[in-house]
């Protein structure tokens, strides 16, 4: 029982504290390098670029539901009702606390002989993480059961899975013609660790008892499996734990393998759709796996004492009974069977119309020796269109639906505005900057900008930055 208690604390640990992948800001951003990661067909003009190790960085975290001010907020409030009120009642097992994280390590991208094939290969760090509200367990852990007769408490409200892991990609963009640009990339996947617990079934009720005052039936199967942290919780122990990540980072722990999709195609000169499919892989996980079950259906109405028999032996214990039948009941066990987990599959639509003026790209600016002709280096200098993003989660896809300007000042700069429709907010307006000097490359893209007034108010933020060189050079 002490092993049962430990999980389940862990669990709701998980669920409430771990940390939405949505990049409609660098969706279509031709300009960035980083754009062909999350279209490998986007419509590229460089000789070559250079990604420096450790600059390009992107995070998002979001929390439907409730907003940490709702609780914390010096108001005058009861803190025990507010937290009644905003989180056991008023939360449903639709919010959820997500988020991810990237870091690059290297991303480099060149043309080849063939002008239109465009070779990249890189690595990057990722971690992504969800949990669901525990609705009705959360319920019962704060009223109790003695007041809820006859009301059944789902266990398939808990839902909750994460990851951290190293990505090796290598990838093509090829130009079919004028209209079309096509792109794949390959994807080897190396788990540093991964949790998941979301296909529980069960529920939990208390009747009447016959032989006792209440009756407690529980009907459970339910899994938390985990890779990798049995490891690197030893290495945390033994003070290995910088060497046991970095291993577990490259080849040496669980592998699996994916693939992204995507291209731009233009309906005509001013209007182009994009769309991308990403991470449509799995991992295998075979090694370092610790699994916790509670699978079976029992009933038991507490502690019985019969009289007199009872009295043959007053040194009996009755709570110590009660557990030993529970768990021959409902056994609560562990294995290291492996399993298999398909990664969070991402999915990117755009229509684009484009207007204006058009101006000149790196490829045909005054910068030097990166200076060239092309026949591909212009652009409109204004773009506005729509996005589709989804991914796939434990309880569904989950959605989100973006406006966006784009607006091009020379060949220096570029900036881009976004307004996003999703479950953590209807007021996210994000804003995007990118600059080209010279050969070096800087961009910055924000999202909820209204959010950064009040940070303990927002559902969501989002950020991104890094550092490039280009080169476009003759083609």
């Amino acid at each position: 029982m002490r092993n049962t208690k430990l999980l389940i604390s862990a669990m709701l640990m998980v669920s409430v504290f771990t940390f939405g992948q949505n990049r409609q800001l660098l969706y279509d951003f031709n300009e960035i390098p980083q754009s062909l990661m999350v279209n490998p067909g986007v419509d590229v003009d460089f000789k070559w670029f250079a990604g420096i190790p450790a600059t390009n960085i992107s995070f998002q975290a979001g929390l439907s539901g409730v907003a940490l001010n709702d609780i914390f907020a010096d108001d005058g409030l009861d803190f025990t009702n507010k937290f009644a009120n905003e989180i056991i009642y008023g939360m449903t097992t639709g919010d959820e606390l997500s988020g991810t994280f990237q870091l690059e390590l290297i991303n480099v991208g060149f043309r080849g002989k063939n002008e239109d094939n465009f070779y990249s290969f890189g690595v990057y760090t990722e971690g992504d993480a969800i949990g669901y509200w525990f609705s009705d367990l959360a319920i019962l852990g704060f009223e109790g059961n003695a007041d809820n007769l006859n009301q059944r408490f789902n266990l398939s409200d808990f839902k909750t899975r994460g990851e951290l892991l190293n990505v090796y990609h290598i990838g093509l963009n090829k130009r079919i013609n004028n209209k079309l640009t096509i792109g794949v990339r390959a994807k080897l996947y190396s788990s540093i660790f991964d949790f998941n617990s979301t296909h529980n079934k069960g529920y939990f009720v208390t009747t009447e008892g016959v032989n006792n005052f209440y009756a407690n039936t529980l009907d459970a199967d339910a899994e938390f499996r985990m890779s990798g942290i049995p490891s690197i919780r030893d290495a945390e122990k033994d003070g290995t734990l910088a060497s046991t990540i970095t291993k577990r980072a490259f080849f040496g722990g669980n592998l699996g393998a994916g693939v992204d999709l995507g291209f731009t195609y233009k309906l005509n000169d001013q209007t182009v759709f994009t769309a991308s499919l990403l991470d449509l892989g799995f991992i295998n996980h075979s090694n370092d796996v610790k699994n916790y079950t509670l699978k079976g259906s029992a009933t038991v109405e507490g502690v019985e004492v019969i009289l007199p028999d009872a009295l043959a032996n007053p040194d009996q214990d009755f709570w110590n009974e009660l557990i030993d039948e529970v768990e021959e009941l409902i056994p609560f066990e562990d294995n290291n069977d492996s399993y298999v987990m398909f990664r969070p599959t991402k999915l990117n639509a755009s229509l684009r119309y484009n207007w204006g003026e058009q101006t000149l790209t790196g490829a045909n600016c005054d910068c030097g020796p990166y200076a060239s002709g092309s026949d591909r280096g212009t652009r409109y200098a204004n773009s506005v269109g729509g996005h589709l993003y989804a991914i796939n989660r434990p309880r569904g896809p989950q959605t989100a639906l973006s406006v966006f300007y784009q607006r091009r000042i020379g060949s220096v700069l570029a900036l881009k505005t976004s307004y996003t429709v999703d479950k953590f907010s209807f007021t996210n307006i994000g804003l995007g900057f990118n600059l080209q000097a010279g050969p070096v490359n800087f961009y910055v893209l924000a999202d909820n900008l209204l959010g950064y007034q009040n940070l303990a108010s927002s559902h969501y933020q989002s950020f991104q930055f890094g550092l490039n060189i280009i080169s476009w050079g003759k083609k």
